[in-house]
């Protein structure tokens, strides 16, 4: 019996040891696992114990901050970074509040003297209420930064230089005018309708279209025929910048407001007077719409920092590449900024819906690129204007605009354009989309299950009902945009048991 029970001990033991060994594997591959991915993550990751200790330094964080891990894990981060103080520094905020701080825009000097500018998320670590360290995930902007204070350099430097200058009805900072926005459809007759009523008014200005319908040549053209048209014309893309950096190129910054942050006008105080153009509008984030939303309503702005109100006189124009009610929806636009934005509202049509516009566009790029290219093309042949006519364009003007000069730079001493001249890339959506047409045609028949006589009911019963729900159930109203009798209509709401 002693035997027995010994020799159960002995097994039961060894389970325990198995499963005690199985878990500590488990525990040792998630710890590799964490530390991999930690190590590939294409942002700084920084974690301090409750002492203030590097705990956790990934290689993103040692490349943004050129330090080596060795420098930093086990040290304190005063120690490894002399010019923090527990003041300035976010992890140590963090650590000592025990509160977030979310998106905070840093200007600093790293261990080996280099200027880093970040964006930062800081949070304190906690167990039952209690702080036992903080985590830092940062993001380097230091080129953007770079670069949108170069562009602001330049602008200015521009408009100073130039201030007063108009030269064929353009502002230095634009290319186009009015004149420049072809078409002869009743789509573009009336978007150039409302520009030029537009353009008499200092009301803001909401332009919405898809990609390549020429959003930003509407906006310079408004500007060059209203009464601003001698002063700023300033534009900013909100989708190329992070939330933070726009802000300050926005609104402009006072000196303090964040480590390194300077005394610098935003592109509200560069377009005084002028025009602001926000493209891609629905890019930027609902907190700064907010913001947004204020100075159009108050006519006044607060640098970031800053404490002081400072007068605006700026026209805004804002695009959009999608509809504004569907922006709203998908909560990629305020909105009350919606309506304090589109005082006035362009739609720039897709060319898919003006197709009678092609003629004109290809013989302006054609006459664009032939004195570039040192080539006399006339015209394109008639294959190829059928293709043009079929095709759906989902690139509108712009994508017509590359096949045109894409084709052109194929041409030797031909006076047409040719199919085989098209650039591939170019046949290559042609074969795309004939193929999706095909498989939709192809689907659709397979679908036709019933007779074609319940098909056409179908259709008929549907469209019936479209017609009663726009007439509100007036029957005669119905028959009127159905195109037949009242007694005809009242026969087949009966036959189809509608009413």
């Amino acid at each position: 019996m002693v035997r027995t029970r010994n020799g159960r001990h002995n097994r039961e033991d060894g389970v325990k040891r198995n499963a005690l060994q199985d878990r500590l594997m488990e525990n040792q591959q998630k710890i590799l696992l964490y530390e991999t991915i930690l190590e590939h993550l294409d942002v700084g990751i920084h974690v301090i114990n409750q002492c203030g200790e590097t705990v956790v330094y990934n290689a993103t964080m040692s490349k943004l901050e050129c330090c080596n891990a060795d420098e930093m894990l086990d040290k304190n981060l005063l120690s490894a970074m002399p010019h923090l103080t527990e003041d300035t520094s976010t992890l140590f905020t963090a650590l000592r509040t025990g509160r977030a701080l979310n998106n905070r825009q840093q200007t600093y000097i790293n261990a080996h003297g280099q200027q880093v500018v970040t964006v930062n998320s800081t949070t304190p670590l906690q167990i039952g209420g209690r702080v036992f360290g903080a985590l830092e995930i940062a993001k380097d902007i230091t080129f953007i930064q770079e670069l949108a204070e170069t562009v602001m350099n330049l602008q200015e430097k521009l408009f100073h230089c130039k201030k007063g200058t108009v030269s064929n009805g353009h502002h230095p900072n634009t290319r186009y005018v009015i004149t420049d926005i072809l078409g002869e459809s009743a789509a573009m007759k009336t978007a150039l309708s409302y520009a030029v009523r537009a353009a008499r008014t200092a009301s803001n200005i909401l332009i919405y279209g898809e990609t390549g319908t020429g959003k930003e040549l509407f906006a310079q053209s408004i500007h060059n025929l209203s009464p601003r048209k001698n002063q700023p014309f300033v534009a900013i893309n909100c989708a190329a910048l992070p939330e933070q950096l726009l802000e300050g190129l926005l609104f402009g910054t006072t000196k303090g407001a964040f480590t390194g942050a300077v005394d610098r006008p935003g592109l509200f105080e560069q377009a005084s007077g002028g025009t602001l153009l926000l493209d891609e509008l629905n890019s930027m984030n609902l907190n700064l719409q907010a913001k947004l939303l204020r100075v159009l309503q108050e006519n006044s702005l607060r640098r970031v920092g800053g404490v002081n109100e400072v007068p605006i006189n700026v026209r805004v124009i804002g695009t959009m590449n999608m509809e504004p009610a569907e922006a709203i929806q998908e909560k990629r636009l305020r909105e009350d900024l919606f309506y304090r934005l589109g005082v006035m509202t362009i739609n720039t049509p897709p060319l898919r819906d003006r197709k009678e516009d092609i003629a004109a566009y290809t013989a302006a790029f054609i006459g664009k690129y032939n004195p570039l290219l040192g080539i006399r093309v006339q015209g394109i042949a008639a294959e190829v204007k059928d293709v043009f006519r079929r095709y759906a364009w989902p690139g509108n003007v712009r994508e017509l605009q590359h096949a045109i000069e894409g084709a052109m730079n194929l041409i030797d001493d031909e006076a047409e354009i040719q199919f085989h001249h098209l650039p591939m890339a170019f046949r290559a959506n042609l074969v795309d989309a004939l193929q999706l047409k095909r498989e939709n045609l192809r689907q659709e028949l397979m679908s036709f299950d019933r007779p074609l006589t319940d098909q056409r009911e179908a259709m008929e019963k549907k469209l019936i009902a479209a017609a009663l729900a726009v007439a509100g159930d007036n029957i005669t109203k119905a028959a009127e945009r159905l195109g037949l009798t009242r007694q005809v209509l009242q026969y087949k709401l009966k036959k189809y048991k509608l009413k």
